[in-house]
């Protein structure tokens, strides 16, 4: 495999793990929250902590934690390719993006996963409503503001591709 070929599969393999974790949070802003947001206050809690448990899988982890990776891997195989710094600038781009978003998972998104975990068992909540109420706004907020940051990382990479 030549060195030309490395770059454009690496290249590649950043934007495909961005895409699915900015589909994740997509899909999350246009039917899961939108559709749990119809549900009674108990079954949105249960749904919201049974999703977060769920969520921490090996098939999540790797695109969550390989899309920074594969765009710091990325832009050093591009470095010291003659007339590549177009391809470069927009893998840059695309990783402080994505590193905002990290901001804002482990910031809000995360310490709001814990404090509805830390409300109990569905069954066992007293106020549900009250629960619901200091979650699902915020979190919801947040979610699209990752969403929005991560397509932005994700279009930067496809960007990038043309340019390659």
């Amino acid at each position: 495999m030549d060195f030309e070929t490395l770059r454009g599969i690496a290249l590649m393999a950043a934007a495909l793990t961005t895409g699915l974790v900015a589909g994740l949070f997509y899909a999350f802003s246009t039917s899961v929250m939108p559709g749990l947001g119809r549900a009674e206050d108990r079954t949105f809690v249960d749904a919201m902590q049974r999703i977060n448990v769920a969520i921490l899988n090996g098939w999540f982890a790797l695109a969550f934690g390989g899309a920074p990776v594969l765009m710091i891997a990325a832009a050093a195989v591009q470095l010291g390719a003659g007339g590549r710094t177009a391809v470069l600038s927009w893998i840059v781009a695309a990783l402080v993006l994505y590193a905002a978003m990290l901001v804002i998972t482990f910031a809000i998104n995360i310490p709001l996963n814990n404090q509805l975990d830390a409300a109990g068992a569905p069954k066992q909540i007293d106020d549900a409503t009250s629960v619901r109420r200091q979650f699902e706004a915020t979190w919801v907020r947040w979610n699209i503001v990752r969403a929005v940051v991560s397509t932005g990382s994700f279009a930067c990479l496809v960007w990038s591709l043309m340019l390659f």
